[in-house]
């Protein structure tokens, strides 16, 4: 007997058959085809991602493709490229123009000859297209000839071309005659939206084609499927689109709807199209990276409707107007519903109910699944399982619950059954040619209804009210209406056709159209399946919707859930995502899914929660139920024969799932008057309900492909877990503030990915700042939840305002909105206003719903004075709750406030004046109305320097991508633009306009000089060291000038994470960076202040600091040491000023040393050379207010003073090593009229016996004040000079940078010119003339006259020389050179052995230039910092801001940028020059100095007065360049500007013999000073000073190498080394030099007495060699007219020299040792000790380097270094003096000299005062080979007369 085949293999012969048949058929067409043998392929080099595939879904050959299909061939590697493509002839083209208005369109087109890939080809077209609206364009290829099958669409109406509007059309199209194709442009920027020239048309009776050229690849739609991401790959990915039962699972396989749409985002401007093609037969869409996407279908029309938008949500919009927005869902089908397949009966349905009511879940809606029925046949239930499920039902309805009930389209084919007898007498099924086509579902045999057939929607209405007579069901779940059948082929048969078998088939799961489902050759009401069946299922909810639930549901909206869905099916039903499985994959594939449907309009979406095969794991159900509780669906549904997945199923063995379930259905529920809004907006409007982030942050590239995250409508952010054993997401955090919801505070993170922590019972929510939410008490039914209170949540964000609606109705009444039945409320807030205004106020509440409670957000300061504005009444509120830490107001149990009321509540913010941060800087009597048209808040006070105007705590940026790595931070910040930008649209893409009040501060702010602010900024945090950091923040898109400064960090961070003593965050809303101490917890750094502002010509950035003991910032003149916090303003831009009380000063110096609260310290440079100013207020807070570059912060965290200068001078370049000489007193004077009166006063010195090394020389040497040139008066200079050098002087000359142009024969100005030096003007090669010192040549002056006559009469035009060019460091060298050994005239040689350069601020004497300036707003910036000038422009004594000079690289800067920089850059070619030219260290002094000067000079104080205040204030000057790293400094000794009076010149000479740079010096005009012209007493007392102050000079030139290698300070205030002891953070009239000795002078007039501060120490009287041990304590010290109090403090050891006239000669004297012991008899010390001339000495190891130790009665000296001592180059020790020993005598001392032991018998010692004296003078005791000195005690004290060695007294010093 022969065997039966079975379907599968009689199917399997069938293809055999077919595909035998179709090669030989083709085969006869390549053989016997004439015609196609002419067409010649035109194959250009197309590249690999532009190919459009010549045989779709085939392997073909070589062969085949060149000869069969006449396409190109060429094979790639990448086998998803496709090697056969169609060339660039085929397709169509236009034979002729049928129709060409403005509105349509139209053409005949003809087929090119071309091979036919799929038979049947339609050789005549007609392109139709027609500008639809002005966003909206329809185009559509028919069949010229013959009628093809167009899809009917109720929501699709007709085009009037007449009505068309398209005036403003959006896009415009060109078309190409030959071959045809369609190009779509946008009209704004031209971008080309669509092209089909990529590939060709192709009509064939069913093979339909057509490719577009897209302009970027970010595609979103396209469906059903499982995409796993929301963005498409178009990496060759073909996705076939045909309805069908299939599980939802990876891979290419078509789902249960068809949605042949797509949208895609251009670029970061938002904008945005969608293309939708009209066409339900079988298809697919291939997507490649040409980008390019190519639709092939089966049959129909290619009829396409383009949409654009400015942003993706307009084009969603769009879509929807076409085919029709959502319906309105019930309000209880939003909340939770629960169903499962087999609850086994109506006990186990009650069990499953009741449990979760116990258990108090939220929850609303309960189904039933195809068990319910009797023989799971429609319209029947199972009386026995379910017995009175009706009773039950009912039961359901009085707790507030709803009732589904499934339905599916198979009726069972049975003569018994109701149903089936009425249909089959209407005649309603799908016929076949057999009659009624019969196919296979739940009950067994079925047939199909045909729900395009009229007579079948009512005979299913019928059918529906009957059964809802018995089961009273509140919303209906249809399933299986693909339509689904279990046979793989209907009827048993499949007739072999080119419909069941077409020539191209998608490629659909198994490649045939038919299984699972009917056979497309059937009929449906005169149409064939075959194009008709993705509609199924839309007809299917269609008519339920409009007939069957209208029936039933009187007046009330139903509820459809339909599983197969085309593009309008939103507009009657809502979808779940099919029969997915309990995995992880599920879950996360579940978003982008939702997403996709809301792009389709259906947002009434979600998944099965929990999986609907499998069982399910704890966990994922329970991360399944946190994300489902965010479904728009939110529905927990599972198949038969797997586990219980309610809820509170789990509740047995672990409450985490259920409390977590019911956690965040809680918050669904308290939500659902938003989400309801939300729909209620995507009915109305068409906005989609579950948004993707890249709809609203289209801007931010991140967002593009984010599909693990999701947001409720704008304002709220999802972020669930999706990952087994996790308790973290990554995710990203776009642009705009974000409230963490559970706990109300604003989140840090912005624009970033992180890692965002969420344990087990936790899923990410986040509340947009800017919106505003309507909340409602969660109750367990929204029966019960929507009679409760309404309460509002509002979300602040930057601009302190936020907007949204509320949408309420009765939540289930039909049409409400059609029918006008509801109220629409619009919430905005500003600053401190609340406004509930309603829009529209149709119905009534029946509950009487009001507001009662009111929650806001980050409220930064508190609020005060609620009151509450209600029918025109005001009302206080006392209720009110302010938490400071989470800045949240909660406003609970309002009453009154009415649900249809409009209402107000408003508020005061109340600002401290100490939170005060000035907004009009530039005007402190500003007005009210100028402070409010800047956008500030104005507020009267009496208090003085508190400002009036001061800004709201609205910022200007926004923090985002906050990129926290292991070196440091990368942020970005967006200007936060006008609030429009952030509204929520109204309609259709228009924007709610903000509120009034921020429209008109808007519109003030564009008008306001100080508002054109930088749009995008980068913070870039890198952590050099575990000490120091850089914060920079600047403009990534346009490079701006930046200081060419070169500083000491390391080319990549050092140091572990553990090391670093700080940790850095960015701080959001507002922006700001904070730093904290991380031993301590101090915050020394906190940006997140107001008035943050980043534009080309105004920047300011404020900081809190950590206390009010703030040091620094230069140069100008100040009062105290510790800066007065109390509202002053300082400004820093290099000018020639003497100092003055807030004046700006020579130099500039942005840089502060604080005190943390526990005497930690840490200092911060702001890199930065603009003009600028500082605020300091008592907050304590300090504003930095500049003019150009960029913000450029270090900071340095010590955490002593004293290492905080060290490490900053490491950053800026550690000081220069002086000489010995410089440590010299010295002597200067303008007005010197010749050298013999240099030499006269050098005579006096040399006989008054006053230490004397230096005579400094001004400009009078100079030929009338010329550079390099030698006046008359001084032609014996130079011999002078070397007389006076043979006796160990050392002579220093002036310098000033301008240099006249007035000469005939100057070379200096020649040989510059000739090398292009000298700054010039930036729009030619002309030099910028100014006037300095220089004299017109042949002029006689008349010094009588004014000032400002003699320069108008008889200054020489003058040039500056660019020090930034390279050119010019040369020339300068070169001048300098020819001053030190001039070639021509050698007699005039001047060997210097240091230079002063004065007057490179740059100083002008006029303002600008001698023809002025001509960039206004450069020398005139909007914002003019607080400047001596400010009243006279940038310009007024200096150079024009708009002069230009050249980097050192070559590029261009405005002297705008730089002119603070002109002293440092002319410092280090002088210093370099100095050293070229003497071939020894030299030295340099300038005036105009900068961060890092202090590498290559030292500093005078600047041109001072004589008098008692400029006295006191030079030690507060002294220690302020210990800070900047400039140690060698001085003021002028006595004054420079007016008479030195006698008393307090010698309290200055006292003073200034501590100086480091200690010079006297003055002007012209003025009496003399100079030690030697008083009288005998003045030069004892300065004799005796000096002295004091030659014999500690070892000791101070120990220190300067410490500054030079360790970056130490020289001149120390007393905190540096007492921290500790608050009492010295204020002492700035004392000082130290270095660690161990203490200067205290006289600083007033008639003063003989001074209060002075002792720290906890001991201390020594430096004169008397007494000591005791001071607790810290003030002390009175006697101070007659001779004597300044020096102390040396207990435990250190000073190297010390006798004293000579100078040092040439000291140095060749005894060096002794002070050893002043402290409490515990111990002491240390170190000498540094090389020639004092040679250039670097310590970095060539040229020096000698010791370390001294004293302890238990023994000295110990230990060489560290040596290679410059010798027997022939001695350093010979003479004396020891111990200080501080045992109060016996000393009977024994006994010294270790070159590893011998020794007795020595000369010493005294003093029981009494406690000291031993040991004399070495008689013997040759050189230093490096002493090594130990030990004294022993003897008894107690029994005489009182001391003992003591005899030796004579050579020496009273030290």
């Amino acid at each position: 007997m022969a065997r039966k085949f079975s379907i599968l293999e009689i199917l399997l012969i069938i293809f055999v058959l077919i595909i035998l048949a179709v090669d030989i058929l083709l085969l006869l067409l390549v053989l016997e085809n004439p015609s196609d043998a002419s067409f010649i392929p035109e194959c250009p080099e197309v590249p690999e991602a532009e190919r459009i595939d010549c045989a779709p879904g085939q392997e073909v050959t070589e062969d085949v493709c060149r000869w069969r299909y006449k396409c190109c061939w060429k094979p790639v590697a990448n086998t998803d490229i496709p090697w056969c493509f169609f060339p660039r002839n085929w397709g169509y083209e236009v034979s002729s123009w049928v129709k060409n208005t403005s509105t349509v369109l139209s053409a005949q087109l003809r087929r090119l000859p071309s091979p036919s890939l799929f038979g049947n080809d339609v050789i005549d077209t007609l392109f139709t297209a027609e500008y639809q609206t002005s966003n909206r364009f329809h185009f559509k290829v028919t069949d010229f000839n013959n009628i093809r099958y167009e899809v009917p669409h109720e929501s699709v109406r007709l085009f009037d071309d007449g009505a068309a509007d398209t005036s403003n059309s959006s896009y415009h199209v060109e078309i190409v005659n030959k071959p045809f194709s369609v190009k779509i442009m946008r009209t704004s920027n031209q971008r080309v939206l669509l092209d089909t020239s990529i590939g060709p048309l192709q009509v064939a009776h069913q093979y339909l084609q057509l490719s577009f050229r897209l302009p970027s690849a970010n595609v979103y739609g396209l469906g059903e499927h499982v995409h796993q991401q929301y963005r498409h790959s178009m990496a060759w990915r073909t996705w076939p689109i045909f309805t069908r039962d299939a599980t939802p699972t990876q891979g290419m396989i078509n789902l249960y709807g068809a949605h042949p749409f797509f949208l895609c985002l251009e670029d970061t401007s938002g904008y945005s199209f969608g293309v939708f093609l009209m066409n339900s037969n079988a298809m697919e869409v291939t997507l490649q990276p040409a980008p390019a996407i190519t639709y092939r279908t089966t049959g129909g029309i290619l009829d396409f409707y383009v949409f654009l938008g400015n942003t993706p949500e307009q084009v969603v919009q769009e879509y929807l107007e076409l085919v029709g927005r959502p319906f309105l869902p019930p309000y209880w089908s939003l909340g939770f519903q629960l169903s499962r397949r087999d609850y086994g009966g109506i006990d186990g349905l009650k069990k499953v109910v009741n449990r979760n009511r116990a258990a108090e879940i939220p929850y609303d809606v309960q189904y039933s699944d195809v068990d319910y029925m009797d023989g799971k046949k429609d319209f029947t239930v199972d009386g026995v399982a379910f017995y009175n499920l009706s009773g039950f039902v009912r039961e359901l309805h009085s707790y507030g619950l709803k009732y589904v009930i499934m339905m599916h389209p198979g009726i069972v084919n049975n003569s018994d059954y109701p149903p089936y007898v009425n249909g089959r007498e209407k005649r309603v099924w799908i016929l076949g040619n057999k009659g009624a086509v019969i196919g296979q579902g739940y009950p067994g045999w079925t047939v199909f209804p045909d729900f395009s057939n009229p007579a079948c929607t009512e005979w299913w209405k019928d059918q529906f009210v009957e059964f809802n007579s018995t089961l009273e069901f509140d919303g209906v779940w249809i399933e299986m209406d693909e339509v689904s059948s279990f046979l793989q082929s209907p009827d048993h048969e499949c007739e072999l056709n080119n419909l069941n078998f077409p020539p191209f088939t998608p490629p659909m799961a198994d490649r045939v159209g038919y299984l699972s489902t009917l056979l497309v050759a059937h009929e449906i009401n005169e149409t064939l399946h075959y194009s008709h069946h993705a509609l199924e299922g839309k007809h299917f909810v269609w008519r339920s919707r409009f007939k069957a639930m209208e029936a039933i549901l009187s007046n009330k909206r139903g509820f459809i859930l339909s599983r197969s869905t085309f593009a309008g099916s939103g507009t009657f039903a809502g979808h779940w995502l099919g029969d997915n499985a309990a995995t992880w994959d599920d879950l996360r594939w579940s978003i982008p899914s939702i997403l996709e449907f809301n792009l389709f309009g259906i947002p009434m979406v979600g998944a099965n929660i929990c999986g609907y095969t499998e069982n399910v794991t704890e966990e994922l159900c329970r991360r399944w139920m946190q994300l489902g509780a965010f479904y728009p669906l939110s529905r927990n549904h599972n198949g038969p024969g797997f586990r219980d997945q309610d809820p509170a199923a789990f509740s047995e063995n672990n409450s985490t799932l259920l409390n977590s379930a019911r956690h965040y259905l809680n918050i669904r529920y308290t939500l659902l008057p938003y989400l309801y809004t939300l729909f209620y907006r995507a009915h109305s409007l068409g906005e989609t309900v579950a948004r993707p982030l890249v709809h609203e942050f289209y801007q931010d590239p991140a967002t593009w492909e984010v599909h693990e995250q999701f947001l409720w409508g704008p304002g709220l952010l999802i972020t669930p877990v999706l990952y087994e054993g996790v308790d973290s997401a990554k995710a990203y955090i776009p642009d705009a503030i974000w409230y963490d919801y559970e706990t109300g505070v604003a989140t840090q993170w912005r624009k970033q990915f992180v890692e965002m922590l969420l344990p087990g019972d936790r899923i990410g929510l986040h509340l947009r700042g800017g919106y505003i939410f309507p909340t409602q008490q969660p109750n367990t039914t929204t029966e019960a939840s929507m009679r409760d209170a309404i309460g509002l949540r509002i979300q602040r964000c930057h601009e302190l305002w936020c907007r949204s609606q509320m949408q309420w109705n009765l939540g289930e009444q039909e049409d409400a909105v059609a029918q006008n039945k509801y109220i629409l409320y619009d919430f905005s807030v500003t600053s401190n206003r609340l406004q509930a205004k309603i829009i529209k106020n149709t119905y009534t509440d029946p509950s009487g719903l009001t507001f009662t409670n009111i929650t806001i957000l980050g409220m930064d300061k508190e609020p005060a004075n609620f009151t509450v504005f209600l029918n025109n009444a005001a009302t206080p509120i006392s209720n009110v709750v302010y938490t400071s830490s989470t800045k949240v107001v909660s406003i609970p149990d309002l009453q009154g406030l009415l649900l249809g009321q409009e209402f107000s509540i408003e508020w005061n913010l109340p600002v401290h004046d100490l939170q005060k941060f000035n907004c009009y800087p530039e005007e402190p009597a500003v007005s009210e109305e100028n402070c409010q048209q800047r956008g500030c808040l104005w507020e009267p006070t009496t208090v003085p320097g508190v400002p009036t105007c001061f800004y709201d705590t609205i910022p200007n940026y926004a923090a985002s991508n906050i990129q926290y790595l292991p070196t440091g931070i990368t942020t970005d910040l967006s200007h936060l633009t006008a609030p429009e930008s952030a509204a929520p649209p109204s309609s259709r893409g228009e924007q709610i306009p903000p509120p009034v009040a921020a429209a008109a501060a808007k519109a003030a702010s564009a008008s306001d000089p100080l508002s054109a602010k930088i749009s995008f900024l980068r913070v870039s945090v890198i952590y050099h060291t575990a000490t120091m950091l850089q914060f920079k923040i600047y403009d990534p898109t346009n490079k701006r000038y930046e200081v060419p400064v070169s500083l000491n960090t390391p080319p990549s961070p050092v140091g572990s994470t553990a090391d670093r003593l700080y940790d850095v965050r960015i701080q959001n809303n507002p922006f700001g960076i904070q730093i904290r101490r991380k031993s301590s917890g101090t915050v020394i750094w906190d940006s997140q202040l107001p008035g943050f502002t980043f534009n080309d010509l105004f920047l300011s950035i404020s900081t809190r600091l950590p206390s009010q003991y703030l040091y620094g910032f230069g140069e100008t003149e100040h009062t105290t040491f510790r800066r007065n916090m109390s509202w002053h303003m300082w400004g820093m831009f290099a000018r020639d000023e003497p100092p003055a009380y807030k004046k700006n000063s020579y130099g500039v110096h942005p840089y502060y040393m604080a005190l943390e609260g526990d005497g930690n310290a840490h200092g911060v440079l702001l890199l930065n050379s603009n003009a600028m100013d500082v605020t300091f207020q008592p907050t304590p807070a300090l504003t930095y207010r500049t003019t150009g570059g960029i913000l450029d912060f270090y900071m340095v965290l010590g955490p002593t003073p004293e290492l905080v200068t060290q490490q900053y001078t490491e950053l800026i370049g550690q000081p220069a090593m002086v000489p010995y000489w410089a440590l010299g007193f010295q002597l200067s004077r303008y007005g010197y009229q010749n050298d013999a009166e240099i030499s006269n006063l050098y005579d006096a010195m040399v006989a008054a016996q006053i230490p004397y090394d230096v005579q400094h020389v001004d400009i009078d040497y100079m030929d009338r004040k010329l550079d390099f040139t030698l006046s008359p008066s001084f032609q014996n200079l130079g011999l002078l000079i070397e007389q006076m050098k043979k006796n160990g002087m050392r002579f220093i000359l002036i310098l000033d940078p301008a240099i006249s142009g007035n000469e005939t024969q100057y070379l200096t100005f020649t040989r510059g010119q000739e090398n292009n030096v000298f700054i010039k003007w930036p729009d030619n090669s002309d030099i910028v003339w100014g006037k300095v010192w220089p004299d017109l040549p042949n002029v006689n002056v008349d010094g009588s006259l004014d000032p400002d006559t003699q320069v108008k009469l008889y200054r020489a035009h003058v040039a500056f020389p660019d020090f930034l060019r390279n050119s010019t460091a040369a020339w300068w060298k070169k001048e300098i050179e020819e001053l030190y050994r001039n070639p021509r005239e050698p007699e005039k040689s001047l060997k210097f052995d240091g230079l002063w350069i004065d007057m490179n601020e740059p100083s002008n004497f006029v303002d600008g230039s001698v023809t002025g300036c001509s960039d206004d707003v450069l020398n005139n910036p909007p914002y003019m910092p607080h400047l001596e000038s400010r009243d006279g422009g940038l310009s007024n004594k200096t150079l024009c801001m708009e002069s230009q000079q050249i980097l050192p690289d070559g590029s261009p800067v405005r002297h705008y940028d730089v002119h603070s920089l002109y002293g440092w850059s002319q410092t280090r070619p002088t210093y370099e020059a100095v050293q070229e030219v003497t071939g020894q260290r030299g030295v340099v002094i300038t005036r105009s100095t900068f961060p890092s000067s202090g590498r290559w000079s030292g500093h005078w104080l600047g041109d001072n007065t004589a008098a008692w205040d400029q006295l006191r204030k030079s030690i507060i000057g002294m220690m302020e360049f210990s800070l900047f790293g400039v140690p060698y400094t001085g003021a002028d000794i006595c004054g420079f500007f007016g008479d030195a009076e006698y008393e307090m010149c010698v309290r200055w000479m006292q003073l200034g013999a501590f100086y480091p740079f200690s010079r006297n010096h003055n002007t012209f005009g003025t009496r003399r000073q100079d030690p030697v012209a008083w009288n005998s007493t003045f030069e004892m007392f300065s004799r005796k000073v000096l002295q004091t102050r030659y014999a500690l000079l070892p000791y101070l030139y120990t220190l300067m190498h410490k500054a030079h290698v360790e970056g130490s300070t020289v001149v120390r205030p007393l905190l540096h080394e007492f921290t500790k002891d608050a009492t010295t953070w204020d002492i700035d009239q004392q000082f130290m030099l270095g660690p161990a000795i203490l200067i205290s002078p006289v600083l007033e007039s008639n003063t003989f007495q001074i209060l002075a501060y002792f720290p906890r120490a001991r201390w020594y009287d430096y004169s008397t060699e007494s000591g005791s041990e001071s607790p810290g304590e003030w002390k009175i010290l006697a101070a007659p007219l001779d004597h300044i109090n020096l102390h040396i403090r207990g435990g250190y050891i000073l190297p010390w020299q006798e004293p000579a006239m100078n040092t040439f000669s000291s140095r060749q004297k005894f060096m002794g040792l002070i050893v002043a012991l402290d409490s515990n008899g111990r002491a240390d010390g170190q000498i540094f000790w090389d020639d004092g001339q040679s250039i670097d000495t310590y970095e060539n190891g040229n020096y000698f380097l010791a370390n001294f130790t004293a302890a238990q009665n023994v000295l110990q000296i230990q060489t560290i270094h040596n290679k410059y001592l010798s027997d022939s180059n001695p350093l010979k020790v003479g004396y020891i003096r111990i200080w501080g020993i045992n109060s016996t005598y000393v009977t024994q001392v006994t010294l270790t000299y070159d590893n011998q032991q020794f007795v020595v018998m000369t010493f005294k010692s003093d029981p009494y005062n406690q000291t031993l004296t040991i004399q070495l003078t008689d013997k040759i005791i050189s230093l490096e080979k002493l090594t130990e000195i030990s004294w022993i005690h003897g008894g107690p004290i029994v005489s009182t007369t001391p003992m003591m060695s005899t030796f004579p007294k050579s020496s009273s010093y030290p």
